[in-house]
């Protein structure tokens, strides 16, 4: 008589298991399909979010994640998240950012400093949880840190400029993480952009590339920019 097939969640093994995944702006849709898949492959996942009550919502939706709640733009409070994440739980292997947003529209004269301010505060959160981790994903044997950027980075627009110019300067920040990896001796982390048009309806493909990048030599993701397509 055959074997019995295993269950999905069985029959494939990834290499995030056993690691510790933080994922920031994790109260998204896309934050909780990404938050889903890593928990689903086997990481230890660290949610982050400046609500309190989405964050415990998150908590209870998700079983198995550990939430903390942090102003990600601010980096006394990111070196505060870094120092309960290493008392309670340890290094991590991977930083997902997921912090965001859009505002524009109404061309240059439209694009107002209150927007950018909004805009602003993803760059902000980037800057500092790449620096503040960055030891921890240089020592892990496998490290990883992915951001969502644009598409209109390449086509940049009049009404988007605001938006454009903060993903334009997270591309070129993560090109800098990625130099930095690639000056090991022998590197095993990666700095990983993912462009869409829109995130709308691309969250479960998001969670399929963000656990596939542990399943990637180091050495062919780092500085990679790839557009995400649906699931087929």
């Amino acid at each position: 008589m055959p074997d019995a097939p295993r269950p999905a969640a069985e029959a494939t093994a990834h290499a995030v298991a056993g690691r510790t995944v933080l994922v920031a702006g994790a109260t998204s849709a896309a934050g909780y399909a990404v938050a889903e898949a890593l928990v689903a492959a086997g990481a230890r996942v660290i949610v982050v979010g400046s609500d309190p009550g989405r964050i415990e919502a998150l908590e209870r939706e998700v079983p198995g994640v550990i939430g903390e709640v942090a102003d990600l733009s601010d980096g006394d409070e990111v070196l505060e998240l870094a120092m309960r994440v290493h008392a309670g739980v340890g290094d991590v292997d991977g930083v997902v950012h997921l912090v965001g947003g859009w505002r524009g529209g109404g061309g240059i004269l439209g694009q107002s400093d209150e927007d950018y301010r909004f805009l602003e505060r993803s760059f902000a959160s980037l800057r500092h949880l790449s620096r503040t981790f960055v030891e921890d994903l240089l020592a892990s044997p496998a490290g990883r840190i992915s951001i969502v950027s644009s598409t209109s980075v390449d086509r940049p627009t009049a009404g988007g400029a605001n938006y454009t110019a903060v993903k334009s300067a997270s591309e070129s920040w993560m090109r800098s993480v990625a130099d930095e990896f690639g000056r090991a001796d022998t590197p095993s982390a990666a700095a990983v952009t993912f462009r869409v048009r829109s995130l709308d309806g691309l969250e479960e493909s998001l969670a399929d590339e963000v656990v596939a990048m542990w399943d990637a030599p180091a050495a062919e993701l780092n500085g990679s920019v790839s557009t995400l397509q649906p699931r087929v």
